[in-house]
């Protein structure tokens, strides 16, 4: 049974720093700077759970417009666990969603209480540990993201993601101790990817290509952003058999997996031009 002194509110910035420090405290290793671009993304679409004057649970539900969201980021503090008080700020979460479709990358273990709430199985995502380093490739049309037109980088993002996510996307390229780069031919960007430091080491995500070879390019460039005793993660769709293939190419290792997942019908986004999620938090 909940609390009646149990109250649901829309986060502070303060208390979404402290729910990235109870992911990190989980093992999901998020960025050191996502915060900025998290918020950004959506300021009211991040809801905790109080219980008295303390902060025990949270949820994500960024609204990317009327017909997407995204959850994530829910966490009960160990101690209040199998009490109701979750359950509570889930249903609030799916309220503020209601009409959308809404995705989530969740553990594997909770697929059957997720499907209870009308969620349904698209696919896997594999998260790869290996080590940074390695040669920048050289003549292959590498450019630097921020310096291009943010509406040319959101139009080649469209193909990727369900709704538009300028206000996400124009904090996450431009991160604090992060590189953003992007691969054109033509004229026209046919990749891009960014890597951005974590708790652990580096995340490379998202990782969007036309393909395998640009894929590994774009990885090898962004590898070589991190030294060799850095450890650099990437989390790959597993339907797209090429970017396991190029994890396992360079040696990373699979560390763990969620299941993605959706309310509505599975959005025609390119998993397959898919290499890396750009986070298992916001889609």
């Amino acid at each position: 049974m909940t609390d009646k002194k149990y109250n649901i509110k829309v986060m502070s910035k303060q208390d979404l720093a402290l729910a990235i420090d109870w992911a990190a405290a989980e093992g999901w290793n998020p960025g050191l700077h996502d915060i900025e671009s998290f918020y950004t993304a959506d300021p009211t679409g991040f809801l905790v759970g109080y219980l008295g004057d303390e902060p025990i649970a949270s949820i994500s539900v960024v609204k990317y417009d009327d017909s997407y969201g995204f959850l994530g980021f829910y966490i009960v503090k160990p101690d209040y666990r199998g009490k109701g008080y979750g359950f509570k700020l889930w249903e609030a979460g799916l309220a503020y969603l209601k009409g959308c479709n809404v995705g989530l990358d969740g553990v594997v273990e909770q697929q059957g209480n997720y499907k209870q709430s009308g969620f349904k199985l698209a696919y896997g995502n594999i998260r790869f540990e290996g080590s940074g380093g390695g040669a920048k490739p050289e003549g292959i049309g590498l450019v630097d993201l921020c310096e291009l037109p943010l509406n040319e980088v959101l139009d080649y993002d469209h193909a990727f993601f369900p709704a538009d996510r300028q206000r996400f996307l124009q904090h996450w390229i431009k991160q604090t101790g992060s590189s953003a780069l992007g691969i054109k031919q033509s004229g026209r960007l046919v990749g891009y990817g960014v890597i951005r430091p974590c708790r652990n080491g580096f995340k490379i995500g998202p990782l969007f290509a036309n393909d395998a070879l640009l894929a590994e390019e774009l990885f090898l460039a962004l590898r070589a952003k991190a030294s060799p005793s850095d450890n650099i993660y990437l989390d790959v769709p597993e339907v797209n058999l090429p970017g396991v293939a190029l994890a396992e190419k360079y040696n990373m290792e699979p560390v763990f997996t969620t299941a993605r997942m959706y309310t509505g019908d599975i959005p025609a986004i390119s998993v397959s031009r898919t290499y890396g999620v750009t986070t298992f938090e916001l889609g």
